[in-house]
């Protein structure tokens, strides 16, 4: 295999564009073959020469393509390909995507209605900050952590314990989810916008438009990890 050497000339300078084009280049081989099930990838020291890039692009591209089912890690051997076909349930560890879609929205949609509602000073300027430092930040993965932290801080901001615990508890699952979607969907740019209308309607302390934009919000995810999975030939949204 000689992976990465026709695309190295190709990838893009910023983290986001040549993590994605790794992980397109990658995508693409298993899904036609070119990569066989049963192969053993090169390890992720040697993908990073070939591409060009940095050892945490490579990985964070692995991630995504075990999230999808095409590969599995074993330990002290490597990724193997384990299928040429994305399964149509995606798993992150304990929950499953459809787990997150059913479930967040009756957490999360609440959480922020109430979080407009009981909010502390603290817990709106840190909200506030989350949207200042998503919106100017050029790494994925930072991205990521910040993108969980606001939704943490939120089920936190509405002081049920239930909420907060749950929220907390699913924490690497919404992070697994959120970046398999920044690469898939390309959302984190309309994220940033979301984040920010539903930061604005817990600082104006509405109930009503809280719940409306965090609605809004769950379901444009929805509707990428929806996307994600019923349609494994497109490369982008």
């Amino acid at each position: 295999m000689h992976l990465g050497e026709a695309l190295r000339e190709k990838i893009p300078a910023t983290r986001k564009n040549a993590t994605e084009a790794v992980f397109e280049d990658l995508r693409g081989a298993i899904l036609s073959g070119q990569i066989p099930v049963g192969s053993r990838l090169p390890s992720e020291e040697k993908l990073a020469v070939s591409y060009g890039v940095s050892r945490p692009m490579i990985r964070e591209a692995m991630r995504s393509l075990q999230t999808l089912g095409l590969t599995r890690s074993r330990t002290g051997s490597g990724s193997y390909v384990i299928s040429a076909t994305q399964r149509s349930e995606l798993a992150y560890g304990e929950f499953s995507a459809r787990d997150l879609v059913e479930a967040r929205p009756f957490i999360e949609i609440p959480a922020a209605g109430w979080a407009a509602l009981r909010r502390d000073e603290e817990k709106l300027a840190q909200l506030v900050q989350l949207c200042d430092l998503m919106e100017s930040e050029t790494d994925s993965q930072t991205w990521v952590r910040l993108d969980s932290d606001f939704h943490c801080l939120i089920a936190e901001a509405s002081q049920n314990a239930l909420f907060a615990r749950v929220v907390q508890q699913s924490r690497k699952a919404l992070m697994q989810q959120s970046e398999l979607v920044n690469l898939m969907a390309d959302r984190r740019i309309a994220s940033n916008y979301e984040h920010r209308l539903i930061a604005d309607a817990i600082a104006a302390g509405s109930e009503e438009r809280a719940r409306d934009a965090m609605q809004k919000h769950l379901s444009q995810v929805e509707d990428a990890m929806t996307w994600i999975v019923s349609s494994p030939a497109n490369a982008k949204r």
